[in-house]
């Protein structure tokens, strides 16, 4: 199956090419036709499912066939849970748009950053990329205009409840018109999704991505048995021991990730902490410093990892493991991405082998497990 299959427009085919994209992903070949078709959709799917271009590809061809409003009124609004998921749709969009007959304006807006300059790039926006609290900020100001789009699309609104915008989503949909294309992603179902999935979705095409079938191949899983003591050291003589130009290490909370940034830098280690309690600037240029090269290891919490999509990164590394097995997949899907092989290591401890257990169990997989003190020697 290829792109020229689903119903694009040559000028989005061309768009595809030149961007680099090759085969489809399965969401897309399900989720492109249909949204052509102007069908309201529900997208079950995990992080790195290639779940925005399932969307954004079919909304630059809509848009296309249109004239661009001359007014603050976006005809669309991608509602997103975190700062770095909305620099992350806005690039992807960026990066079709760049290339097509006419470009159409994108725009992330998110809190942690002053506002203004936010609020003079607004004119011309075409797919406006929000997290909710700054988008009723914009709202409150009359600096934006949602009474007349046309494609509402939430992307991971598992995790918008979680983070608790429940009351802002509310707030948001008073003002956005009865009559449009609704598109709703999500990596988990409970009872608040399928309530929101009840209330926008009318007669939704629906299409999932399972975690389990979703675990790339291309992705070489191993684990290493360590004690709470060495687990540091170990850390630290497994990135040397590579030539890896980038690492992204996954800790369970914000103290650890300092703790190990702080150890690393020590021993003449490039490395930055990337989590909530940065500042967005912060959190801006440690993520540019990282997707250039400049600074080699990221040291990152899941919900500040969420939006982030290098699409070569050659190895993940779980300094703690996470609470559930899709949060495992999701971690190590950041590597063996676009076709390119990838390697996700796990660093466990006694206390962690059960748990270990249960994700190898969930994910259908069984990882080679190496003591510490044969670290060198697994390729014997």
């Amino acid at each position: 199956m290829s792109f020229a299959n689903l119903g694009l427009a040559p000028a989005l085919l061309s768009a595809i090419q030149r961007a680099n994209y090759e085969a489809p992903y399965p969401i897309q070949i399900e989720a492109i036709p249909a949204l052509l078709q102007g069908k309201d959709l529900l997208g079950l799917a995990p992080t790195g499912s290639g779940k925005t271009a399932a969307y954004i590809l079919p909304i630059l061809q809509q848009l296309l066939s249109k004239e661009a409003l001359r007014d603050r009124a976006v005809p669309v609004l991608v509602i997103v849970p975190t700062r770095e998921l909305a620099v992350q749709v806005a690039e992807v969009a960026e990066n079709f748009s760049r290339f097509l007959p006419r470009r159409i304006k994108s725009l992330a807006i998110f809190g942690g950053v002053s506002i203004n300059p936010q609020m003079m790039k607004l004119g011309g926006t075409e797919i406006l990329i929000a997290t909710p609290g700054r988008l009723i900020d914009l709202m409150g100001r009359n600096s934006v205009n949602i009474s007349r789009i046309q494609t509402l699309v939430i992307d991971e609104a598992d995790k918008v409840l979680q983070m608790g915008f429940r009351e802002e989503m509310e707030h948001i949909l008073e003002y956005v018109p009865k009559k449009k294309q609704t598109l709703m992603f999500s990596a988990t179902m409970d009872g608040e999704v399928e309530e929101l999935i009840q209330k926008l979705l009318n007669d939704p095409v629906r299409v999932q991505v399972a975690a389990d079938d979703f675990t790339p191949d291309l992705i070489k899983q191993s684990a290493y048995r360590v004690s709470p003591e060495t687990k540091g050291p170990f850390l630290r003589q497994l990135i040397q021991s590579g030539d890896w130009k980038q690492i992204l290490i996954f800790a369970s909370s914000i103290r650890t990730a300092d703790n190990v940034v702080g150890k690393l830098v020590k021993n003449g280690i490039d490395a930055v902490a990337f989590h909530g309690d940065k500042s967005q600037g912060a959190r801006t240029e440690a993520l540019a410093k990282f997707k250039s090269g400049k600074t080699r290891v990221l040291v990152a919490t899941d919900l500040a990892a969420r939006g982030i999509d290098i699409q070569a990164l050659p190895l993940v590394i779980n300094y703690e493991l996470p609470r559930s097995p899709k949060d495992y997949i999701h971690r190590i899907g950041r590597t063996g991405r676009a076709g390119m092989e990838g390697e996700a290591i796990s660093l466990i401890t006694p206390e962690e082998m059960h748990h270990f257990k249960v994700i190898q169990k969930k994910m259908g997989k069984w990882v080679k497990l190496i003591h510490e003190e044969d670290f060198g020697k697994a390729e014997e």
